[in-house]
């Protein structure tokens, strides 16, 4: 069935979006998760213009490296003026988003691979494209359970970029988004001990909702999923627990 591999990579997604995002609700560094996987996006459109094997290790290593060089940069401009990070973390994301668009402009594809980068392919996914996806989950919880609150800035953001890096290739910067942030901000005001199974639920119901729907209607999976990930993050919003009624 075509969305089965479509759904296992949505759950390899969330796996490590969810709690990274909830990280991110925190620090209140909400753009993050858009401007390095913009800067991810970018490293694929730098190593595509050279010619490189878009099914390759290489796509794939310029894509981690443009996102760890984009979280390094954040790590110092948040060190050097944490007053306006939130702000320099929207210059980068919109910096990296024009050079995208620079690069491609002359390339007769380039709207075309423009928009698999930022609405994704879900639906396409194999199998075969999984592999490296599900070692960088399983790598990232066990860094995720083994430092837990103790990751530094550094830490964070690098462990961020390393997840940033399969992912936006997989589903594409929108999903990314969306992924990281929805599901976490419907919850905010649930007790901590149910925040995650929460967020979890709101996450594979709108993977699963948006992947089915997509066939049925003929419609892009990518924007779709996020429409459903939206609308259950209202309804599990609304139907949570009073602010009142919160320890």
């Amino acid at each position: 069935m075509i969305v089965l591999p479509a759904f296992v990579a949505g759950l390899l997604v969330l796996a490590t979006h969810i709690p990274l995002g909830a990280q991110v609700l925190k620090r209140g560094i909400v753009f993050i998760d858009l401007a390095i996987a913009q800067i991810a996006a970018l490293g694929v459109i730098v190593a595509s213009a050279a010619d490189f094997d878009p099914h390759g290790w290489t796509i794939q290593i310029a894509a981690g490296v443009a996102a760890v060089l984009g979280a390094l940069l954040l790590t110092w401009t948040e060190k050097r003026w944490p007053e306006v990070q939130e702000a320099q973390i929207g210059v980068l994301f919109v910096l990296a988003a024009t050079a995208g668009l620079l690069l491609l402009a002359h390339n007769p594809h380039g709207g075309e691979h423009l928009q698999d980068l930022l609405a994704g392919q879900i639906l396409w996914v194999s199998y075969d494209q999984l592999a490296m996806p599900a070692l960088g989950a399983v790598l990232i919880l066990a860094l995720l359970a083994a430092f837990r609150n103790r990751l530094g800035r550094l830490g964070f953001y690098l462990v961020f970029a390393l997840a940033v890096t399969a992912s936006v290739q997989l589903v594409g910067v929108y999903l990314v988004f969306a992924s990281l942030i929805v599901p976490s901000l419907a919850v905010r005001h649930y007790r901590e001990s149910r925040k995650l199974p929460f967020a979890y639920l709101v996450g594979v119901g709108g993977y699963a909702i948006g992947l089915v729907l997509s066939v049925i209607l003929d419609l892009p999976s990518g924007a779709l999923i996020v429409w459903c990930l939206a609308l259950l993050a209202m309804l599990v919003y609304g139907l949570g627990p009073n602010r009142s009624s919160l320890s």
